[in-house]
C-alpha cells in the first residue's frame, strides 16, 4: 500500500507456450521463472496481495508453494495462444475488484528487480497518472529499419528524412514486458495499459530480457550469474 492505495499484483502464467516448452516452470539458477516472479512481488513494500492466474494445475501448485495465492482457475478459453494479454487481467479483476491499483508482473522477466517494481508504482501513484509501463531504450533505432518486398527491395519503415549520425536520432523505447501498472478502474474502462497518457518507467537493457526462446534463457542466466558475482 502507498498513500492509502491498495495494490494487487497479478502474475499471469498459463500452461501452454510456443517458443519454450512449459516456459513458466523452466529453471534459472535453480528457481523457476514463476517462483522468481512471485518472490519479487512478495518482496515489494507496496504490493498488498500477490496472485497467480493460471489454467494449469502444476503451475497452480508451484505458485502456491512459492507463496502466491491462486484464488481461482483461469478458464481454458483465456489461456490460448491467440488470447489477448489483457483478457486474463480483466478476468482476474472480476473476481477481485476491490483494489485501487493493479500491477502485472510477467514470469518471463526474471531479471526485473523489486526496486523496479516499487519505483514504477511510486512514480505512477505520485504522478497520479492512469498507467505506467516499463520500457527500455531501443538498441536499434526504428529510423534505421526497413521493410522488404518479395523482390528483396528495401523501403524505410519510417518515411521521413533520417539523420546519418546516430547521435542525431531521437531516443526511442520499446515495451520490455517487465511491469504493467494502472489504476484499476481506468484499466477496466480502457481495456488495456497503453494510452497517450500512459507513463514510462525506463529500465536498463540488462534487466529487460524477456524469455521467449531457449537463447533468451541462456542469456538471462549469464546476466544473472554476472550480477551475483558482482554482489558477492
Amino acid at each position: 500500500m502507498l498513500n492509502n492505495k491498495t495494490i494487487l499484483a497479478i502474475i499471469p502464467a498459463r500452461g501452454g507456450s510456443k517458443g519454450v516448452f512449459r516456459k513458466n516452470l523452466r529453471l534459472l539458477n535453480g528457481k523457476s521463472l514463476l517462483s522468481i516472479a512471485v518472490e519479487t512481488a512478495k518482496q515489494s513494500n507496496m504490493i498488498d496481495r500477490v496472485i497467480v492466474s493460471s489454467d494449469d494445475q502444476e503451475i497452480i501448485e508451484a505458485a502456491q508453494q512459492a507463496g502466491a495465492e491462486v484464488p481461482f482457475v483461469r478458464p481454458k478459453e483465456l489461456a490460448r495462444d491467440e488470447t489477448p494479454g489483457n483478457q486474463p487481467v480483466l478476468h482476474a479483476l472480476k473476481q477481485l475488484p476491490h483494489y485501487d491499483y493493479i500491477v502485472v508482473l510477467q514470469a518471463t522477466s526474471p531479471l526485473r528487480h523489486v526496486d523496479d517494481v516499487d519505483t514504477c508504482l511510486k512514480f505512477l501513484i505520485e504522478k497520479d497518472g492512469p498507467a505506467c509501463v516499463s520500457v527500455t531504450e531501443s538498441e536499434i533505432s526504428p529510423y534505421w529499419t526497413f521493410k522488404m518486398n518479395h523482390n528483396n527491395e528495401l523501403a524505410q519503415l519510417i518515411s521521413e528524412e533520417i539523420p546519418l549520425r546516430r547521435q542525431d536520432l531521437p531516443m526511442t523505447y520499446y515495451l520490455n514486458g517487465a511491469i504493467y501498472a494502472a489504476k484499476t478502474k481506468w484499466f477496466i474502462e480502457n481495456q488495456g495499459f497503453i494510452s497517450p497518457q500512459t507513463l514510462a518507467y525506463v529500465m536498463p537493457r540488462e534487466r529487460s530480457i524477456d524469455i521467449d526462446t531457449e537463447f533468451d534463457l541462456e542469456l538471462a542466466e549469464i546476466y544473472m550469474n554476472r550480477n551475483l558475482c558482482r554482489s558477492a
